[in-house]
């Protein structure tokens, strides 16, 4: 658990670059995540569920050899999940040695995003709902909520 304190909670980018993101589908919004964190983007695996495991954990995956827990941010969000199983995805995290799975509807893209088209979190919202967004970027006619991972998982998953 200690390895989340080394993901900056703040990326260093400045305000001329570009943010590269994988955008997914969690219920009906579209949220990102800088994909210097996404190891890999795979199907639906059966996931083993693990007894007394955190609220938010739906259970551990076998990838080839590695042990990896499956976060269900769908409850951790409170959002519906969408029933269509087949577009359903586990992307993968990893940052030092440590690598989570989280659940998706549907993975989208990848986008750049230029950092002057992204609101900050504390514009949007109040302080203490925030905490999980890093910020709301404009593509065109859409909104997605970048998720600060690290905020995500040393919450207690």
């Amino acid at each position: 658990m200690q390895d989340i304190r080394n993901l900056p909670a703040e990326d260093s980018y400045h305000e001329d670059q570009e943010l590269q993101v994988v955008a997914f589908r969690l219920g009906n919004e579209e949220y990102a995540v800088d994909i210097l964190y996404v190891q890999e983007i795979i199907r639906l695996l059966n996931i083993t569920r693990v007894p007394r495991s955190g609220p938010h954990i739906e259970g551990v995956i076998n990838l080839r050899g590695n042990i990896i827990p499956i976060v269900n941010l769908h409850s951790k969000f409170n959002l519906q999940a969408a029933e269509d199983e087949e577009d359903k995805r586990i992307i993968v995290f990893k940052w030092d040695e440590m690598q989570v799975g989280v659940i998706v509807d549907e993975v989208s893209e990848v986008i750049r995003i230029k950092r002057q088209d992204i609101e900050a979190a504390s514009k949007v919202y109040g302080a203490l709902e925030a905490d999980h967004i890093k910020g709301i970027a404009k593509i065109e006619n859409r909104l997605l909520i970048l998720l600060n991972l690290a905020k995500i998982f040393e919450a207690g998953w």
